[in-house]
């Protein structure tokens, strides 16, 4: 099975943004992407409107990657995920960028709403660290080993 370390042959890593205002989930999540050896680049994004800017390229954000891939907390300040969700998902020139939540909710409405606005995947963050480790494994094992994502533009 070919793995996410074999994105070297391809030349350029994985790029994510991870959008979450809470510096310890921020942490964890690098710490378990480093762990599992995945090639990548880890943006952060604190807020809604930061996510925007990035996936725009406006402002600070002009030079921004596009993401392979988009990590997204939904209790977020200045503008919430689903709201950026819902805006990625209807702009033809992002829609394509799979999103996977990554929040603390179990809320049905939850669920089912991120689903609606077209999210690729719901995953609720486990308070256990083991765990929470266990998931960003998974994770990088499905996304960037079985799946193929869209090539860059």
């Amino acid at each position: 099975m070919k793995r996410a370390t074999d994105k070297k042959t391809e030349n350029r890593p994985i790029d994510i943004l991870l959008v979450e205002d809470n510096p310890g989930d921020v942490r964890l999540t690098k710490e378990a992407l480093r762990d599992a050896k995945v090639l990548n680049e880890i943006y952060v994004a604190k807020d809604g409107v930061e996510a925007l800017q990035f996936v725009n390229k406006e402002g600070s954000f002009s030079n921004a990657p596009m993401p392979d891939l988009i990590l997204l907390d939904l209790n977020l300040p200045k503008k919430d995920g689903r709201e950026v969700l819902a805006e990625i998902k209807k702009d033809p020139k992002l829609k394509h960028i799979p999103v996977v939540v990554l929040t603390t909710s179990k809320a049905d409405e939850d669920i089912v709403r991120t689903y609606n606005l077209h999210a690729n995947a719901y995953i609720t963050k486990p308070v256990d660290l083991n765990r929470f480790v266990e998931i960003m494994h998974a994770l990088e094992e499905f996304w960037f080993t079985i799946v193929k994502l869209p090539p860059k533009e």
